[in-house]
């Protein structure tokens, strides 16, 4: 296979897992944003902190459990792809900024701290998960 081709297969690998990723977003975000509400970002709360999670477990079980023959073309199509597209840091930045300038402080701070805390915990727990297994 010539380089061109190779690279041209790892944008669709990444494609492939963005249109998935992009999707499963939209349609997680517009189900919780029904239950919910919009009073706080939940949606994209819920969504990083999945996406952190799956990131991790992913990660771990691809580099530590398990050898996969095509662990590249996983990795692209589910740690580039999927989970790039699932989650967002610029619509959580944009919701923060959003809820500071209501002068909703509280749900602001709850926003960006509870986002950094559960995300490293997700994502922690995700390895934990993927090292037992």
């Amino acid at each position: 296979m010539t380089p061109w081709v190779e690279a041209l297969q790892k944008v669709g690998w990444v494609g492939l897992g963005g249109f998935l990723g992009a999707n499963a977003r939209y349609w997680l975000g517009g189900w919780i944003q029904a239950r919910w509400g919009a009073s706080f970002p939940w949606s994209t709360f819920v969504i990083n902190i999945t996406g952190s999670f799956i990131l991790g477990l992913f990660v771990t079980l691809i580099t530590e459990r398990f050898v996969l023959r095509h662990a590249l073309t996983y990795r692209l199509i589910i740690a580039i792809g999927f989970v790039g597209a699932y989650t967002t840091f610029s619509t959580f930045e944009y919701e923060t900024l959003a809820l500071v300038t209501t002068s909703a402080w509280a749900r602001a701070f709850g926003n960006a701290f509870g986002s950094l805390i559960a995300g490293f915990l997700a994502v922690w727990l995700g390895v934990i998960l993927g090292r037992w297994l």
